[in-house]
């Protein structure tokens, strides 16, 4: 399936997205959401060069989305699903899904509580291989 880029731009074909990478569903109806989006932010900054982490606004308006990624200060590359394709795809209904992809495309779709910091490095190590620090 094919995704935009929430700022606009061309459209992501999610079969052509490499590891190691981390892509985080979100929106801003979800409460997890609100402490996990920060928590993606901090691995995007500490990660640079080394681990590509991208979001999905996921079942949102463009103007609520907007507003949500600007109070939790986002700045790593979004898509924009308001169908929710991806996440049904991933036969998953509910929020918060994280899908970790090793270097050789190797998929772990990770759902429950949102992540902390500590548990999304372990998860980061585990499925992509890459280690967080700091």
């Amino acid at each position: 399936m094919t995704l935009p880029c929430f700022t606009g731009g061309a459209e992501v074909r999610t079969g052509d997205l490499r590891g190691p990478a981390v892509i985080n569903l979100w929106s801003s109806s979800c409460d997890p959401c609100r402490d996990e989006l920060p928590v993606m932010q901090a691995l995007a900054d500490a990660t640079t060069g080394r681990l590509q982490v991208l979001g999905v606004d996921t079942f949102d308006s463009r103007d609520a989305a907007a507003s949500f990624a600007t109070d939790f200060g986002v700045t790593f590359p979004t898509l924009y699903d308001r169908d929710r394709k991806l996440l049904l795809g991933l036969g998953k209904t509910a929020l918060p899904v994280t899908v970790f992809l090793d270097a050789d495309g190797k998929r772990f779709v990770y759902t429950g509580t949102a992540l902390d910091k500590p548990t999304l490095g372990t998860l980061v190590r585990t499925h992509t291989g890459v280690t967080v620090t700091g």
